[in-house]
């Protein structure tokens, strides 16, 4: 059995491991983990040549040498030997048990052979690599690319050097002295950028701490520690000041704060994690440090002849001493891996030292506490604080100090905002993460933090690294019924107890549950629980997605987001059999109709980026012709066209036409035909026309309601092209029937959506469209993509009654639903009803800026028929602006764009080119135009184009002299106004008679 604490190989029967002391869990049978572990390669060169001049005997003798030592040192330093082939040695750091300096334990391992096999007249070289393997749990075999890596350093090093790879580097940068290596290798397709090592220090931190960062917050318990001081002073005696908190939380920067404000001598000593002989080694340190009369102490703890109570004495003694000349402050770091001996010392003196003003300030991880869960209690003159992960604010002001102190911002604001999110509040993570953002531009989690987490991680016991890793399947914050649902029978009634423990060490805290009658719980870091993640093995997390979303499908509670939330866990499963070469048709289908449900509720609420990125996962899920295809394709289909996505518009497009199902190739042609009819300027009216009646009929035969909502759609689409409002209402009319017996709320509302044109401009009287507004209202109110619509609608009207304020209102409303839906088409759709209102408030310079604006947005949309019409009705802004030239080049756009099916856009273009001509003096070519336009408004339904039509030709005739010709013109012109209700249109026609 295997410590969850040091990893030691204990017999089975033992409940307390032999080395550490910590308690023995029962160990669930060895399973696999993935983790970053580093590996250690060293061979012996010339060996060859050594066998032929040695005698047999004598170089077994040589090579059990240097096996024994090679196995002693690695094991020193806390490697495993996995293997002795030949004369080649492979070790692990890292297994079975991870330290967070598993990568700087390796270097100083392999320095050190590097010096004993040169005292044993052999020579070798030594590669050493950090990466991500698999491993059984409480296993020693390693599998992975890191693996043959480490081996290939090895082979490439020169004969008595050694070559790190680039990961072990970054993570001892701090205590080595390296030169850069580019290798060639061989299955690489690029180089490894491997260093020479120069030189160790082997007391040096791989990655060096700075203390300089700006203090953030921590007011309290600065306080707290200042009074802790002033206490010893004022009091003349000892104060236990223990400073609790997670790595990189800031305890050693807020130490460094408060020692640099009180006037004290102050010593330090450090705990070390591992080596022979340490259990003293923070108290030599601070002994050394008072001064030669401390060196008879030192010379009884190198001895180790006293017993412990007069060493005990012996030390508090002469901390006594020093402390009466001066306040003393005496600081121990890393005290939770501290020696129980030591950790006795240190209550010895906090318990029995009342002569002198000393500040004992312990520092340490909340792991201390499992080891000395009494630690400070029953103590007069003892303080314990946690110190906890800085807010929200706390971590954005660090990192705008960070960042560059001079208030020069050198990351974007999407950078930062990540940064904070993903570091959860710890001082050390937030630096670590915009230094690795100022090199690649981009956040990663560091491979420091990964080493931490990582470390502390392995720390923990079997039954609460279970419950971790299940509860991080459910994600950041997780539920106690999802770890018990996960966790095999009989482990589960201890799962509670080690959700309670895992509170205790910080990793995790309650959270508001989403299931009801169920506890829940957010990892306290982001990083936590993807580390937690990382480690379970692909089989593994498919397997557990896989259980927890058939759980949850089970469960009364329905949540807002359940379709999603199945789909994802669901797909996750299906993504890692795939990874494996074991795809899951089944849980793949169970993932694409979750995320096509979820992704056609984004679609109701007008969420197109979620639709897109929900319908996308399903149907990568779906494997080609497969029956559940087509629908989710027209679903993907109304997202893509609310973003105006014309090449995967066409890719799906394709599918359904290429599909082996009739009804689908026939939707595919439908959905071809509407494009079309929007992005060409071919005449296809009526091949879409056929094409429509020809699918009206097949889906009638076939009961397909849904089918013949798409065809009536396609005519609607027809008739708008023709400008015919009337008869586009009505297919309209029937395309929402179909769509409500069909049950397809999402056509619905994108039909109604299609209304908006057909009613602003259409021959209905106000009532009419006022009854349609309220009805459209009914339907917004789950839809706010229409409810934008609406409001659009009604600053039209309102702007038509000479209301312009209230029309601007409206149109404020509308844009900001849009914007905040992330809508840009119908945004820009927004601005050109406002430049109507501009023109109708006789603001045509303002007309012609929103207009201009939509024309080249439309272009780079690859939208072509209401682009058309924009570059027509651009043309009137512009003429009415004086800009004639302008006007007449925009009118000729507008009509070779549009098509010759496209007539509203002959009616207006001609219309502004026969009043430009009229005003050049050419009146013939003016009048044969102006009465060209005015043909093309007939062919219209449409009251306010017939009444432009109208104008524009008496503005010609009255050019010429022939105002008697050009007054009933006028007239017809105030009549289409009045009819559709336009107030404010009337009004100046009727002054224009006056004149």
């Amino acid at each position: 059995m295997l410590c969850p604490s040091c990893g030691l190989d204990t017999p089975s029967g033992f409940r307390f491991c032999g080395r550490c002391g910590a308690a023995l869990e029962e160990m669930a049978p060895t399973r696999e983990v993935r983790k970053v572990v580093t590996i250690v390669f060293c061979d012996l060169t010339g060996s060859t040549a050594l066998g032929d001049r040695t005698d047999p005997e004598a170089l077994r003798s040589i090579l059990r040498g240097y096996y024994d030592q090679m196995r002693t040192i690695l094991e020193q330093h806390g490697g495993t030997v996995e293997k002795f082939v030949g004369d080649a040695v492979m070790a692990v750091f890292g297994v079975p048990v991870a330290h967070e300096d598993d990568a700087m334990r390796a270097v100083r391992a392999v320095w050190q052979m590097r010096s004993a096999i040169g005292m044993l007249g052999l020579t070798a070289r030594i590669g050493v690599n950090t990466g991500e393997v698999v491993t059984g749990e409480g296993d020693t075999l390693v599998t992975g690319d890191a693996v043959n890596v480490a081996a290939r350093l090895e082979q490439h090093a020169p004969p008595g050097e050694v070559l790190i790879g680039p990961a072990t580097c970054r993570l001892v940068g701090g205590a080595i002295q390296a030169e850069p290596v580019q290798l060639d290798v061989k299955g690489k397709q690029t180089p490894i950028g491997a260093h020479l090592l120069l030189a160790v220090d082997p007391q040096a931190p791989g990655v060096a701490r700075r203390l300089d960062t700006p203090l953030v917050g921590r007011t309290g318990e600065l306080s707290l520690l200042r009074q802790a001081f002033e206490r010893a002073v004022t009091a003349q005696g000892c104060h236990l000041f223990t400073l609790l908190g997670s790595a990189g939380v800031g305890k050693s920067r807020l130490v460094a704060e408060m020692l640099k404000s009180i006037d004290a001598a102050v010593v330090r000593g450090r705990c070390l994690d591992y080596g022979e002989g340490i259990t003293y080694w923070p108290v030599i340190e601070v002994l050394k440090q008072l001064g030669p009369r401390a060196d008879p102490t030192v010379e009884l703890l190198d001895r180790g002849t006293p017993t412990t109570n007069e060493l005990f004495w012996a030390v508090r003694s002469r901390l006594e001493d020093s402390a009466a000349e001066r306040p003393l402050v005496v600081v121990f770091d890393d005290i939770h891996w501290g020696a129980p001996t030591f950790l006795d010392l240190v209550d010895h003196i906090a318990d029995l030292s009342r002569e002198a003003p000393i500040l004992l300030l312990c520092i340490a991880r909340p792991e201390l506490l499992d080891i000395r869960p009494g630690w400070g209690g029953g103590k007069l003159n003892a303080t314990t604080v946690l110190l906890e992960s800085l807010s929200a604010a706390e971590s954005a002001e660090l990192i705008g100090s960070l960042d560059d102190p001079l208030g020069h911002d050198s990351l974007s604001p999407q950078t930062r905002e990540r940064i904070l999110n993903m570091a959860g509040g710890n001082p050390l993570y937030v630096e670590e993460m915009l230094a690795l953002a100022r090199e690649g531009g981009d956040v990663q989690v560091p491979s420091t933090i990964q080493a931490l987490l990582q470390a502390r991680l392995d720390q923990l016991g079997a039954g609460e690294r279970a419950v971790v890793e299940r509860g991080a399947v459910e994600g950041e914050v997780f539920h106690g019924g999802t770890v018990r649902e996960l966790t095999s029978e009989p482990d589960r009634e201890q799962a509670r107890k080690h959700l309670v423990g895992l509170v205790r060490k910080e990793l995790i805290r309650p959270a508001p549950a989403t299931l009801t009658g169920d506890d829940a719980y957010r990892f306290r870091h982001l990083l936590i629980r993807d580390a937690a993640y990382d480690s379970l093995p692909k089989q593994i997390r498919a397997q557990l997605h896989e259980r927890f979303a058939s759980w949850l499908d089970t469960l009364p509670t329905q949540l807002a987001e359940q379709d999603e939330i199945l789909g994802y866990h669901f797909e996750q499963a299906a993504r890692y059999q795939r990874e494996l070469g074991e795809p899951n048709q089944a849980i793949e289908l169970r993932a694409a109709k979750r995320l096509g449900a979820a992704g056609a509720k984004a679609l109701a609420r007008a969420d197109a980026p979620a639709a897109d990125n929900l319908l996308t996962r399903a149907l990568d899920l779906l494997p080609p012709q497969h029956a559940e295809r087509p629908g989710i394709v027209l679903d993907l289909l109304r997202a893509v066209e609310i973003s105006w996505d014309l090449d995967r518009a066409n890719l799906l497009i394709g599918e359904l036409e290429a599909s082996t199902d009739p009804s689908s190739r026939m939707n595919g042609r439908l959905a071809r035909l509407q494009y079309q009819l929007a992005t060409t300027s071919q005449p296809i009216t009526i091949e879409a026309q056929n094409a429509a009646d020809e699918a009206l009929d097949a889906f009638q035969r076939a009961g397909d309601h849904a089918g013949q909502a798409r065809a009536w759609t396609l005519l609607a689409e027809v008739h708008w092209k023709r400008s015919h409002a009337a008869a586009t209402l009505a297919a309209l009319d029937q395309a929402i029937e179909h769509a409500r017996q069909a049950g397809d709320t999402v056509a619905m509302i994108a039909l109604c959506l299609h209304q908006i044109g057909p009613l602003k401009l259409g021959p209905f009287p106000q009532a009419t469209v006022r009854q349609r507004l309220s009805e459209m209202r009914a339907l917004a109110a789950t839809s706010p993509r229409l409810e934008a619509a609406a409001l659009i609608l009604e600053a039209e009207i309102a702007a038509g009654a000479g209301c312009f304020d209230e029309a601007r209102a409206l149109y404020e409303r509308s844009d900001a639903i849009a914007s905040q839906l992330g809508l840009a088409l119908l945004r820009h759709l927004n601005r050109a009803s406002l430049a109507d209102i501009e023109l109708l408030d006789s603001r045509p310079d303002e007309a012609a800026r929103l207009l201009r604006e939509c024309y080249t947005v439309f272009g780079e949309f690859g939208e072509t028929g209401f682009r058309s019409t924009i570059a027509a009705t651009l043309a009137r802004a512009l003429y009415e602006c004086g800009e004639r030239d302008e006007a007449e080049r925009f009118a000729i756009e507008g009509e070779t764009m549009g098509g010759a099916d496209d007539v509203v856009n002959f009616a207006y273009g001609r219309s502004v080119r026969a009043m430009v001509l009229a005003d050049r003096d050419h009146p013939v070519a003016a009048e044969e135009l102006g009465r060209s336009a005015l043909g093309y408004a007939q062919e219209t339904d449409l009251p306010e184009v017939h009444a432009f039509a109208y104008l524009a030709l008496a503005h010609v005739l009255r050019q010429s002299g022939r105002s008697d010709e050009a007054r009933p013109l006028i007239e017809q012109a105030i009549a289409s106004h009045d009819s559709r209700g336009d107030v404010c249109s009337s009004a100046k026609a009727r002054e224009l008679l006056r004149r």
